[in-house]
């Protein structure tokens, strides 16, 4: 293909593929564990820090994501303040990040005139010291995934069990917050800090309505997220439109064409078989959607057996 010879368009590609990946499976426990705003908040947060790195002539890129980090603990030792309202710590730590990004990049106006990439992305015009963080990033957070996999599993259904059978909950649950942070700062050149979270969210959204088990969900989240931003790539060569924003759209799609294939074979199905049951209009299309439905425990169990099955 024409665009793969020039090297912006191979490092575009590249970055695109490892933070997709790494930020689609990522989406899926956020979502299990209903955090599914954490990736928002520290995008904004990541902000301040890209602002103030701006604005006293650092890397931008690594101050955004030293600061993504330490909003990413913040907001873990909020949240554990408010357990009962466990979401208000994304709303006080956005409303902090957020303010500081404004007024830094109010008291510099050449800053301020600058910032158009960060908020929308640029994933065409990756440098060479984001695509190393880059792949750092993918490398430390994969086998994070792969090497607790199972605590975070048990973890992400239910802490209180996951703590009574022995595991570290706190100081797991800070290691996920970081990762995420780092991840989240990782995203950012790609689809921006306005777009981060459809990276993050929507490939998973698709995934938990259409998976099975755990492992499959995980794979599907991969494989869109994957497939939304190197069609997004392609699609703003082609076209001349910005690339964060191409991307998003077209992960919206996926996720809208994939909810509408899914309700119309469940239709068929139902239409074909005439056996509906009572309640069966309300039923869960797989065990991810029965959490509005059953008890944690309950949920648990029907995607542990379908772990195993996966």
């Amino acid at each position: 293909m024409e665009m793969l010879h020039y090297d912006f368009m191979q490092r575009a590609f590249l970055a695109g593929a490892l933070i997709a990946l790494v930020a689609s499976a990522l989406g899926v426990y956020l979502m299990l564990r209903r955090q599914a705003l954490m990736a928002d908040m520290l995008s904004h947060v990541s902000l301040a820090g890209i602002a103030a790195g701006a604005y006293l002539h650092w890397n931008p890129t690594l101050t955004g994501f030293a600061i993504a980090i330490v909003g990413a603990v913040a907001v873990e030792y909020v949240r554990r303040s408010y357990k009962t309202y466990s979401e208000i710590s994304v709303a006080i730590i956005m409303v902090g990040g957020l303010s500081s990004a404004v007024i830094i990049m109010n008291l510099n106006q050449s800053v301020n005139k600058s910032f158009s990439s960060y908020l929308f992305g640029s994933v065409v015009a990756v440098n060479r010291t984001e695509l190393i963080l880059m792949l750092v990033v993918s490398a430390l957070a994969a086998l994070f995934f792969i090497l607790m996999r199972r605590p975070l599993y048990q973890m992400t259904f239910d802490e209180d069990t996951a703590k009574t059978s022995g595991l570290p909950v706190h100081w797991l649950s800070l290691a996920f917050s970081v990762v995420t942070g780092m991840i989240v700062a990782a995203a950012m050149p790609i689809v921006g800090v306005l777009l981060v979270s459809s990276l993050v969210v929507l490939p998973a959204a698709l995934a938990i309505r259409l998976a099975s088990s755990f492992a499959m969900a995980i794979g599907l989240s991969m494989a869109f997220g994957l497939g939304g931003v190197w069609s997004g790539l392609a699609a703003s060569y082609a076209f001349s439109t910005p690339p964060g924003a191409t991307i998003a759209l077209i992960l919206l799609a996926i996720l809208l064409v994939g909810i509408g294939l899914k309700k119309g074979a469940l239709r068929a199905a139902k239409r074909k078989s005439r056996l509906g049951r009572a309640g069966s209009v309300d039923a869960p299309d797989s065990p991810y959607e029965a959490a509005r439905f059953s008890s944690t425990a309950r949920v648990a169990d029907a995607l542990d057996k379908g772990e195993s099955r996966g």
